[in-house]
């Protein structure tokens, strides 16, 4: 690992401070302290309350971030001047309060980032002072949120794509603006993508850079002529050139390629001059410049009819060199048809010349692909190898928002509950913990939610699961395994755990996804995963919901 990704692990995004949040978190905080109640002990729940893109599952991601806020929490002398600024009839001691400020009363407890994760059950318990909690909901938030959309869109493409196909994250150029670029191909990696076109998110995470030329590149070029000289060998120094692949001797690249051309046009049902010049001398330049590593865009002028015979000409003179070339890309027209008969030249090819290597040559697809058009080609039958992918997965363009909130539990032991007419607004009471318990068949059954004290869910006992609003839905489960899913990450001020690499998260969102049955991940009418509370959580909340509701009166 380099040192930049070295220092990148413990190191954050300037942007990310404690002034990244609402000003009524602002306003909040200073009504706290006035009000005396600045040491009160909280503790808040995030979670969400709907799996998002019509899904039943999400993958949980940001938790190092909200790490490294915690640790870096701190407003500056600057931020203070600021924030007297627009509080001009706040108490001078308030500001004095907020610079000693940090989060070392904090608590942190969560799941591991890259688990499957279910609405209603908390991703993060955050205890500590009521105000410092407060103060930190915005931000986590704005951690959270976005990359657990993302990391959860990547990971329906995966599962739409299969697991043999690769993915490539395109979306820099699309994503909202430069911090959303850089979180999109983080958190696309660890949904599932194998690697980014974003040189910075290969450089600070170690994502592995993929990629290959645009349009413009093979319309700058209008003939071979504009290549080096034909009747010269091709230098390889610095000159444009080229080599036998470990020798020294030099060919005459660009004449090889025309050779290949009149040799390949019959077999495409073509006349040599049918294939655009232009083209053949971008393929050529894009060759003499990366020999072990070519993929050609072949959609520019005609597929068929000249992007195809154009770059089987370059790859022939490349195997002839000892040199493979990786692939193609399309990025227009119909994908199925047009990569199924890429697929039938290059197998052609590879029988007529005998290059066996040649017709398992990778087919890339781009042009705004989202996971419909995966199911789609899946359905309709398709050649490709991988595919490219930008607009749909880094602006979740199907769903631009997961929707998780931050609610207060518990002030000073005392549970609190928020009322609504929609009950699915209305939130558990209390501090909780959280268990995953498995069938024998290895596939988790249901996520159970019980208060502190309560015994520990084991495997091989029968426990009541309630749902937590609905009465008559209960079942008792006979757990094969068991599994705790909250750790304590922060506390007194110090990091707990070991945090994982970006590659261990991403093992572990295959890990966890493959723990779920298929029909909770599959894409048309998904089963819903069960989250339960227990029967001593059910009553105690419910009482609290009575106690708390006002009571109407008739007359």
């Amino acid at each position: 690992m380099s040192n930049v990704r070295k220092r990148a692990k413990f190191e954050q995004n300037g942007i990310i401070q404690p002034l990244l949040t609402d000003f009524y978190q602002i306003t909040m905080a200073y009504a706290y302290w006035k009000s005396g109640k600045k040491d009160d002990h909280s503790i808040f729940d995030l979670y969400f309350r709907k799996n998002p893109f019509s899904g039943e599952f999400t993958i949980f991601a940001g938790l190092e971030e909200c790490l490294k806020f915690l640790k870096n929490f701190q407003f500056s002398d600057c931020d203070i001047d600021y924030l007297r600024s627009v509080l001009p009839e706040s108490d001078d001691e308030f500001f004095d309060y907020l610079r000693n400020l940090d989060a070392s009363k904090v608590t942190l407890y969560a799941i591991e980032e890259g688990s499957v994760v279910f609405p209603k059950v908390p991703l993060l318990r955050v205890e500590g002072p009521l105000p410092v909690v407060q103060l930190l909901e915005t931000t986590f938030l704005t951690l959270v949120n976005y990359a657990s959309l993302v990391a959860t869109n990547a990971a329906r493409f995966r599962l739409a794509a299969g697991e043999d196909l690769i993915l490539l994250e395109f979306g820099l150029r699309r994503a909202q603006g430069p911090d959303g670029g850089l979180s999109a191909s983080r958190y696309c990696y660890v949904g599932g993508f194998d690697g980014t076109s974003n040189v910075l998110a290969g450089k600070l995470f170690g994502i592995p850079l993929k990629g290959t030329h645009a349009h413009a590149f093979v319309n700058s070029f209008t003939g071979v002529e504009e290549l080096s000289s034909q009747d010269d060998p091709v230098k390889i120094s610095g000159d444009n050139g080229l080599k036998k692949c470990g020798t020294n001797e030099e060919i005459s690249f660009t004449n090889l390629c025309l050779t290949w051309l009149e040799k390949i046009a019959p077999i495409l049902g073509i006349l040599p001059s049918e294939a655009h010049r232009g083209e053949l001398a971008a393929f050529i330049s894009y060759a003499q410049s990366f020999p072990s590593s070519v993929l050609c865009l072949i959609d520019t002028y005609d597929v068929v009819r000249s992007g195809l015979p154009n770059f089987c000409a370059v790859a022939m003179a490349l195997n002839d060199l000892g040199y493979q070339v990786r692939g193609v890309r399309l990025d227009s027209g119909d994908l199925a048809y047009l990569s199924k008969v890429t697929r039938n030249v290059l197998e052609n090819i590879a029988e007529k010349f005998d290059v066996p290597w040649f017709k398992s040559i990778s087919i890339v697809a781009s042009n705004d692909i989202n996971e419909d058009t995966i199911h789609s080609l899946n359905q309709q039958g398709h050649s490709i190898n991988c595919f490219g992918i930008g607009t749909h997965l880094v602006t979740c363009q199907k769903q631009p928002a997961l929707g998780c909130v931050f609610k207060l539990v518990e002030v000073n032991d005392k549970p609190k509950i928020k009322l609504s007419e929609d009950v699915e607004k209305v939130t558990m009471p209390g501090r909780k913990d959280a268990y995953r318990l498995y069938g024998a068949d290895g596939h988790a059954l249901v996520d159970l939610l019980i208060k502190p004290g309560e015994n520990v869910p084991v495997s091989g006992q029968r426990v009541l699961c309630r749902h937590p609003f609905t009465e008559s839905k209960r079942a008792y489960v006979n757990p094969a395994k068991v599994e705790c899913l909250y750790k304590c990450f922060w506390k007194d001020g110090k990091i707990c755990e070991k945090l994982p690499s970006l590659l261990e998260i991403r093992s572990r969102t295959k890990h966890s996804l493959n723990h779920i049955r298929q029909d909770h991940k599959r894409a048309l009418n998904p089963t819903p995963y069960k989250v339960s509370v227990t029967d001593k959580l059910y009553k105690f909340m419910h009482h609290l919901w009575l106690e708390n509701a006002p009571i109407g009166e008739l007359s």
